[in-house]
């Protein structure tokens, strides 16, 4: 058995809660109270004793807890060339609360900078995780949940002519980003993905199409989509997915089991790993997991939600283990929260202490099934 594989038994979505430290300097920053320079400060503080931390608790890996990020998704988005975040008349719907009204525009041809920031986010992550021992996972927005969240009102008719030619972009993008994150040394790279678990939902899908995206066939699009990007994946390079019901101050959007989709994502599409979620009735059972091909992509079970801080029973989470375990290999399986702690900085409902309870027992629990 390879323990020192990616995914590793014990694993993490991506986001943590913001300390205090960093909310503050982030309003002071956004008030013009403080600069770039001194925000970058407070935020590379934050990270090095987020890793510290991370590693003290047992992982193996460590995330920058995306603490450079306002969302787990526009940040990145916006900072693409051709793309911009702009302010709408609504926000994304979750249960009973909406998010911030922003959404994205398509002005220009899309592409990937050598100069986008998250390169230089990695590069300092990289740096504190190899004081820690640790290896450093860095996390970006999926290039599906762009095509599947952009409206074609949004989308410059004078740039693209119609929504083909902007995908085809959008891969080339994606496909140069794998690229220079590996050759900033990146070697542990996610695709956080909500599209698919949208493509459960018949609901969600039918927003879509109130939307005008074309849903017929869109899995199978999906996943020829994402393999062109993972072609470009050097071969000691990972590449996984985690793939999210929604996640905005302890609420979700989705519902509905991954039966709909398991082949296209576990079998047809060349991800090394999945983080999907299993905290709840609204993921359905573990039957999907069949199509999980026998090798080494690894499944990481979200079993231990970042939702709430009451903690799960270690031996219930064994237990569900063992069944997922029916449908797939054991050695192909691994453990992590549900989701991140905070996809956006106003974070889910826990505290901080309940956030690293979780974590440790994801630890401790994948240590007493995989040894």
């Amino acid at each position: 058995m390879n323990t020192n594989a990616l995914p590793r038994r014990a694993d993490i979505v991506g986001s943590f809660l913001r300390p205090a430290t960093l909310a503050d300097a982030r309003a002071q920053f956004a008030a013009g109270v403080i600069d770039a320079d001194a925000l970058r400060a407070v935020e590379d503080a934050a990270i090095a004793d987020l890793v510290t931390t991370e590693a003290g608790s047992g992982l193996t890996i460590a995330t920058d807890g995306e603490f450079r990020r306002s969302w787990w998704h526009f940040d990145f988005y916006g900072l693409l060339d051709g793309v911009e975040v702009v302010e709408l008349d609504h926000g994304i719907q979750f249960q009973g609360v909406q998010t911030k009204p922003r959404g994205l525009t398509v002005t220009g041809k899309i592409g990937f900078s050598e100069t986008h920031p998250f390169l230089a986010h990695y590069r300092a992550l990289a740096a504190v995780a190899e004081v820690s021992g640790v290896v450093p996972k860095f996390t970006i927005p999926a290039p599906t949940v762009f095509d599947f969240r952009l409206e074609p009102e949004n989308i410059d008719a004078t740039v693209y002519a119609d929504r083909d030619a902007m995908v085809a972009d959008l891969i080339q993008a994606y496909r140069d980003a794998v690229v220079a994150f590996y050759d900033a040394g990146c070697r542990y790279l996610q695709f956080d993905d909500t599209a698919w678990a949208y493509l459960c939902s018949e609901v969600e899908l039918e927003k879509a199409e109130a939307r005008g995206i074309q849903t017929d066939g869109i899995a199978a699009r999906y996943s020829a989509m994402l393999n062109a990007i993972l072609e470009a994946r050097p071969a000691d390079m990972t590449i996984t997915t985690h793939v999210c019901r929604g996640n905005f101050r302890s609420t979700w959007i989705s519902s509905g089991g991954y039966e709909p989709v398991a082949k296209e994502l576990l079998a047809d599409t060349d991800y090394d790993g999945y983080f999907l979620e299993y905290d709840s009735e609204r993921a359905g059972g573990f039957e999907p997991l069949r199509f999980l091909p026998v090798g080494s992509k690894r499944v990481v079970l979200g079993l231990v939600t970042s939702k709430s801080g009451e903690l799960e029973d270690p031996e219930l989470l064994k237990a569900r283990i063992a069944e997922a375990a029916t449908f797939a290999p054991l050695d192909q399986l691994a453990l992590s929260p549900q989701c991140g702690f905070a996809s956006t900085e106003e974070g889910n409902v826990l505290t901080e202490d309940e956030q690293w309870a979780k974590v440790r027992l994801v630890v401790d629990t994948a240590a007493d099934v995989w040894g």
